[in-house]
């Protein structure tokens, strides 16, 4: 369908993105990282490309969330028709997202030598809560989502003062924590809304036609309100932006938006700009087809496995490079897709050849 291949190339293009993240972290000594409140300083400057090196990697988190609740509310539909009950529909998705969010309480803990919380964590979390919360109507779940999403920042900083100690509920659910024993950089209520709103997204694109133009037409619309919202939020520059506020009006302040935890400016601005890219993914579809083994579709469509492998590379790799500044991170990022290609290929063709194996959990 025109939509599954869009939905496969902009997870590959965020995949792309967010290995590019990550080779910064283990080779750029200059990377910027402040896009919180709780480690930014106020007044210090941005070396522009450093910025904006990093602000474009900004699309991964909130892409990938949104998307894995479009991708499940999809083929839930899918296995309904095939005769699959809801019980067994329930125990998978919720056996699938114990077994991501402990990749991270475990195996990611383990390699960081504290129990680290990341985007793996909020992703299955999210997930188990899906369980329950996909049996809401589709009107239940937006208007749920938007209160989550709105609403957030003044729940959060009741309990949340900055840079003051987050109790450990909290951490797990709304605000960040940063310390040497435990971080939790993705509390999971907010990028669970996120993937509500992906989920009912699923939902209404599943009643569509693949060529439906009114699918375009809704992800420009949304995406025009949505960055109409990002620009209102951040032009009054007070509620919405997590304390992490603009300090002039150069593009890079407008830009520089809190991820940890997510405000209202950065999902809107995210999810603004990835609407607008995914209407131009399917609109490119019926023009130019799909080629089954381009690299974006094949990292797309084999996305966890990517996330796990790349890490594994890029451990690698600090073998044969040192670090450097930006332009190491990029030579990184390269050879990392490069390796990762044939990699993914053959998972898929495995995973494909083997659909009830333990692989689908991948």
């Amino acid at each position: 369908m025109n939509r599954i291949a869009a939905i496969d190339w902009m997870r590959g293009i965020v995949m792309v993105l967010m290995a590019l993240d990550h080779a910064s972290i283990f080779f750029n000594e200059g990377r910027v990282a402040g896009d919180t409140v709780v480690s930014h300083i106020v007044g210090s400057s941005f070396v522009t490309e450093q910025f904006f090196a990093r602000w474009i990697t900004h699309l991964s988190a909130p892409t990938f969330v949104f998307l894995t609740g479009t991708a499940m509310a999809l083929s839930i539909l899918q296995r309904r028709e095939k005769g699959m009950s809801d019980r067994n529909i329930d125990l998978d998705l919720f056996i699938r997202g114990a077994f991501i969010a402990l990749l991270d309480i475990v195996v990611f803990s383990l390699a960081a030598g504290k129990l680290y919380l990341q985007v793996l964590y909020a992703i299955g979390v999210s997930m188990m809560l899906m369980t329950l919360l996909h049996h809401l109507s589709r009107r239940t779940l937006l208007l749920s989502a938007l209160l989550l999403i709105f609403g957030g920042e003044a729940f959060t900083l009741l309990f949340w003062q900055p840079p003051g100690e987050v109790p450990l509920l909290l951490s797990l659910t709304f605000a960040p924590w940063f310390s040497e024993s435990f971080t939790a950089l993705y509390p999971a209520i907010p990028w669970l809304s996120i993937m509500m709103l992906g989920w009912v997204f699923g939902e209404w694109l599943g009643d569509r036609s693949e060529a439906s133009l009114s699918v375009t037409r809704i992800l420009l619309l949304c995406s025009l309100v949505l960055l109409t919202c990002f620009l209102l939020v951040r032009g009054f520059n007070d509620y919405g932006n997590m304390l992490l506020l603009r300090e002039n009006n150069s593009l890079i302040q407008w830009l520089h938006v809190s991820k940890y935890p997510p405000s209202i400016s950065y999902i809107t601005l995210e999810l603004g700009l990835m609407m607008l890219i995914l209407a131009f993914l399917i609109w490119l579809k019926t023009k130019i087809g799909v080629r089954q083994n381009g690299p974006l579709l094949v990292f797309g469509q084999t996305a966890l496995f990517f996330y796990l492998m790349h890490f594994v590379i890029l451990e690698l790799l600090t073998l044969l490079l040192a670090r450097g500044e930006l332009a190491q991170a990029f030579l990184a990022a390269a050879i990392t897709l490069i390796v990762l290609y044939p990699l993914c290929y053959f998972y898929r063709v495995v995973k494909w050849r083997f659909p009830n194996s333990l692989l689908r959990f991948v």
